[in-house]
């Protein structure tokens, strides 16, 4: 019995024993690791509450709150060669193989580049924004210089949708090219930043306007695109596309080169689609008051030059028919009559003499002729030659033109009930009615006919436009745009759809010009974003044209 209880008592003790130096061991280790900590060379960071609490930026969301950029832990791909504290190779295998393994990770990878840096020994970042499964596979290749550090990076959740609006941010952690540069400190600021940032850009439209443009650009074999859904009464732009497009979460060599900004930095001379605008300043001047009244057609000499046609229309044409046939002869005979210095003082009204005004930080400057405009200067800015802006200048035109006839700026801010700018009027209320039922004729009966979306009572003008080159213009190369806007009984929305160098194609029946290219665009975008923006089909509803329409042979056929 004795023998028992001693054992147990010893058992026991042993036991207490192992105990107390498990404890013993853990506390050595903790006090090891605190030791290790306090002799090496890393601060410990301060962290205030606004840090610890709030992401390191802002967020950018679109005007119903659907995120656009926002801040997400990542890892990055840091080279230490000191990690195992010897004085020989970092590397326990090859510069090369660890470069080809890294390869096999991450395909875009300088493989070349990034086996001379470890030969080199030369510390620093091989990679940034790494994604977990990326670092895991990493860690798999066994080289302790191989670091892995977790830090907060810039996502955009939409991929490369809106990549000119938004812009992207630098590895020094600052605002690049877009939004994200103009906002830059008011998303650093840890007073706000807590607070979404919110755009005028509506995600839906947007990714339906870049679907549209990116398929008319397949369909023509374009070169590039560029496009704006713009709000007539308030200025806010829903959507701004320029293509091809870069991906602001992997900014590389081929996103650096596609950065240029077509919308907004771009100037081209956008042709026919300023024939309405000549018009407008017209009847407003009181020199077109008789819409049936015809003007001699034919082609004439002018300083040296001669204006004329592409096709014959006739020895004259009225006011609908000139729009509708797009004829260059009858407006420089309207811009004759008006003169050339009152049609440049209408364009500057409309801010054709000045950057564009949006947020965004590259602005084209307009080609714009300074001093007294002669007659053929104004002539042919009344067909939209000599005269080069952005699609964000005929965007606001436009908008001018259809709305009562105020010009405001654009904005890429989302605006309260009340809170658009007053603006400032260049056409009277009257011509802009007028001019809301000659963008409508255009589109039933002439060469915006392919943009006509049933119900939404389209209306716009298109405009094909030789580009200069080195001697005069490429009669190989155009910029076919259609500027719309709709439904015109109450216009809400313009649209720009401009296609860069369009090639005849199957699907433009062989066709460069606007008509064929741009116009379809529309045609087929206004129908998806309609329903969105609370526009929806009726085919009972339109415009009065009544009119009108016994001028035009075409409305009675």
């Amino acid at each position: 019995m004795t023998t028992a209880r001693q054992t147990a008592i010893t058992t026991a003790k042993l036991r207490v024993l192992w105990l107390v130096l498990g404890f013993a061991f853990v506390a050595l280790v903790a006090t090891v690791r605190v030791g290790f900590l306090g002799m090496s060379d890393r601060a410990v960071a301060a962290t205030s509450l606004a840090d610890a609490l709030l992401p390191p930026r802002g967020e950018i969301v679109d005007r119903n709150g659907v995120p656009l950029a926002r801040a997400f832990p990542a890892y990055a791909l840091w080279f230490n060669p000191e990690a195992l504290g010897e004085s020989g190779s970092p590397l326990v295998k090859s510069p090369e193989q660890v470069a080809s393994e890294l390869k096999a990770i991450f395909p875009d990878l300088d493989e070349a580049r990034v086996a001379s840096r470890l030969a080199a020994g030369k510390q620093g970042y091989l990679r940034r924004r790494v994604l977990p499964e990326e670092a895991n596979r990493v860690q798999d290749i066994g080289e302790l210089a191989l670091e892995m550090p977790q830090e907060t990076d810039r996502h955009y959740p939409q991929g490369q949708m809106g990549a000119h609006v938004l812009g992207y941010v630098g590895a020094d952690g600052k605002g690049r090219v877009g939004m994200e540069e103009v906002l830059d400190d008011r998303l650093s600021d840890p007073s706000r930043r807590g607070t979404p940032a919110m755009l005028s850009i509506d995600v839906r439209v947007q990714g339906a306007l870049e679907d549209e443009l990116r398929r008319g650009m397949r369909l023509v074999d374009a070169m590039g695109g560029a496009g704006i859904v713009l709000d007539v009464d308030s200025g806010e732009v829903l959507a701004l596309a320029s293509l091809p497009e870069f991906d602001p979460n992997k900014i590389d060599e081929r996103g650096a080169n596609l950065m240029f900004n077509r919308v907004t930095n771009q100037v081209y001379e956008l042709g026919s689609t300023f024939k309405p605008l000549t018009v407008a300043a017209g009847i407003d001047a009181g020199t077109i008051r008789d819409m049936g009244r015809r003007y001699p057609a034919t082609p004439f000499p002018i300083g040296g030059y001669t204006i004329k046609d592409m096709h014959n229309y006739g020895a004259s044409l009225n006011t609908p028919e000139m729009l509708i046939h797009s004829s260059n002869v009858v407006t420089a005979r309207m811009v004759e009559e008006m003169g050339a210095n009152r049609l440049k003082r209408v364009m500057a009204d409309l801010g054709m003499n000045e950057r564009p005004h949006i947020e965004l930080p590259a602005k084209g400057f307009p080609l714009w002729a300074k001093g007294d405009w002669p007659l053929l200067r104004g002539m042919t800015v009344g067909y939209g030659h000599g005269i080069s802006v952005t699609p964000l200048h005929l965007a606001s035109a436009y908008a001018t033109m259809v709305n009562g006839g105020i010009w405001r700026p654009a904005t890429l801010h989302k605006l309260e009930p009340g809170e658009a700018p007053r603006g400032r009027r260049v056409f009277k209320a009257s011509t802009s009615a007028r001019m809301r039922q000659l963008l409508r004729m255009i589109a039933l009966y002439g060469t915006g006919r392919n943009a006509d979306a049933v119900g939404y009572r389209v209306g716009g003008k298109t405009g094909s436009a030789e580009k200069p080159g080195v001697g005069g213009y490429r009669k190989t190369t155009l910029v076919s745009t259609f500027a719309a806007a709709f439904p015109m009984d109450n216009p809400r929305y313009v649209i720009i759809a401009m296609l860069d160098e369009p090639k005849g194609t199957v699907a433009s029946s062989f066709q460069r010009t606007a008509g064929w290219t741009a116009a379809p665009i529309v045609g087929r975008l206004v129908p998806r974003i309609g329903p969105m923006l609370g526009v929806r089909p009726d085919e009972h509803r339109d415009v009065d044209i009544s009119d009108l329409k016994p001028l035009v042979p075409e409305a009675n056929r």
